[in-house]
Order: structure tokens, then C-alpha cells, then sequence
């Protein structure tokens, strides 16, 4: 399972709220770039887990994997 480091999402809502308040600079722009790039990957890789984890049962008692 994908675990962001802690630091790392306090980072990201550093930034969040920085961008919204005062703006970012170029640098700090690529670093959230490079975090939210980061998160996203992990949350993707989750969720495709848990799909490929899930199974469907019918009314008529069957079981059937996602695809």
C-alpha cells in the first residue's frame, strides 16, 4: 500500500496554501509539481490495487473480479 510521507503532504499544503495566498516563486512551483507528480502516482498505484483486489458478488451467488 503507497504512504506518502507525512512530511511530504505537509509540504504539499505548505505550498497549497502559500500559492493561494502570496504566490510561488519558480522554484517552489516545480517542487509542487514534483510532489503533487509524486502523490498522484501513489494514489493511482492504490487504487489500481484495490480494484484488482475487489470482486463482485451477483444475486445468483457468483463471484466475478473486476477488469
Amino acid at each position: 500500500m503507497f504512504h506518502l510521507e507525512q512530511t511530504k503532504i505537509e509540504r504539499i499544503n505548505e505550498l497549497s496554501r502559500k500559492q493561494r495566498s502570496v504566490g510561488l516563486n519558480d522554484e517552489e512551483r516545480a517542487e509542487q509539481a514534483q510532489l503533487r507528480a509524486e502523490y498522484l502516482e501513489g494514489f493511482r498505484a492504490n487504487l489500481d490495487a484495490t480494484l484488482k483486489n475487489t470482486i463482485i458478488l451477483r444475486p445468483d451467488g457468483t463471484e466475478e473480479r473486476l477488469k
